[in-house]
Formats: structure tokens, sequence, C-alpha cells
């Protein structure tokens, strides 16, 4: 078989969360070159929300990419859900990305032509039909809070709703790893809470790894471990 084939599985419990093991990346050609991350290790078990805070261009979008197979590192591991990431081909990354990664966007980042509950089942669909049980899409909803709002289209929701329907959109197949970035960029202070407050639930209630890269510190009170990210070496805040 192919590298694109064959499940690249390491001795890791299935559900293993998300482990990164002395990865390396450089960004440029030349003289012109970057460290974007620097022997970055992180481990994020399932069921834990871990923030990471630093400047811009520190390395957290790289960190982000990386961790959801859609960049290759230099050198070092990652690990999601048992699987090396690393190890295996483009076809195979994607398919394991469709299957155990999600990912939250700044202000949800939704299609405007579907419903709230639409997004939710769009990524169902594209799964490989082996794999197309996940969370069902009203229950997912209803839990974020969107019930009542699940026939609405993006333009018809606040910055705070777009944001819960985003969530539940990522956790609609049922990921071992949840990525999120900037969550609360678009928010204010109180609706910033409530959504993080809600990753931190929605974390612990389905068993998800979660990582979320912020500048906002006011949310980290509900992270279980901040790190903080600069030159692209990661180090504990709190």
């Amino acid at each position: 078989m192919s590298a694109d084939e064959t499940p690249a599985r390491v001795d890791a419990p299935e559900n293993a969360g998300l482990v990164l093991d002395g990865v390396h990346l450089r960004h440029g050609d030349g003289g012109e070159t970057v460290q974007a991350l620097d022997d970055v290790s992180l481990t994020v078990p399932p069921g834990r929300l871990v923030a990471i805070v630093g400047p811009s261009g520190a390395g957290k979008s790289s960190l982000l990419a990386v961790a959801g197979g859609l960049t290759r590192p230099d050198r070092g591991t990652v690990t999601v859900a048992g699987y090396d990431m690393t190890a295996a081909g483009r076809r195979r990354r994607a398919a394991l990305r469709r299957e155990h990664i999600g990912f939250v966007f700044q202000s949800g980042n939704l299609i405007p032509a579907l419903t709230a509950a639409d997004q939710l089942r769009l990524p169902l669909y594209f799964r490989p039909r082996r794999a197309r049980t996940g969370r069902d899409p009203l229950e997912l909803l209803a839990d974020v809070g969107m019930a009542d709002k699940r026939d609405r289209y993006p333009h018809q929701l606040s910055g705070g709703e777009r944001q819960r329907v985003g969530i539940a959109r990522a956790l609609a197949t049922a990921p071992s790893v949840l990525l999120v970035d900037e969550p609360t960029a678009a928010l204010d202070r109180a609706r910033s809470h409530d959504i993080v407050r809600l990753l931190a639930a929605e974390t612990r209630r389905r068993s998800v790894a979660t990582v979320m890269v912020t500048h906002d510190h006011e949310v980290l009170e509900h992270c279980d471990t901040v790190y903080e990210m600069v030159d692209g070496r990661l180090t504990r805040a709190i």
C-alpha cells in the first residue's frame, strides 16, 4: 500500500487526543527563512481546553496548521487520535482531518447560502460513506443554544450566534481534536466569555482535545492550561 492508503497508526489509545513532539517548521527559501516553530512539544488529552497566547507572528497559526495536518513539519511528529499525521501521505492526511479534526474559525466562517442546520449537515455529507455517522445536527444546535435559529441564514444571526453555529459544525463529525482560531475576535466582552465557556463545556462533554489560539487574555480563566508562544517557541504560561 502507498502512504496515502495506509493509516499511520502509532501505539496510542484510539482517542489519544493531540500530541506534538519536537516539531520544527521553517517558512521561506534561502536567506529569507523564518523559524515558525522551534522544537515545539505539546500534549492535549481528551476533555481538556488548552489556550495559546502570544504576539502576532509568533507561530500560533503555524502551530494550528501543523496540528491540523494542513502543513507537514520539517522535523518532529504530530499524532491525532493515535494516528501519526506526519507519516501519512497527502490523501491520508485529508481523510484523517475529515474523520478526527474539527476547525472553528473567526466569526464562524459560515456558508452564506446554508441555514444553521445545513451548516452542520454539510461536513457529514463529505465524509466517507462508511464514516458518515456523527452528532445529530439538531441536537447539537440545541446544545449550543441555537435550536430556535436552525432555519436562519448567517446574515440573520449575530456574531455570537454565528460563532455558536461554527462550534456546533466543528463538533458535528464527532472529532477527537478541535482547533480553534481566535473565536472571540469579533465579539464584545460578554459574548466572548459566553463562547469560551461554551467551548470549555463542549470540550468536556464530548471528550475532545481542544486547542484555542487567542489574543483575548480575559477569557483564559475558562481554560485548563495556557501556553505562550514567542518566536516559535512554546512555554507554559499558567
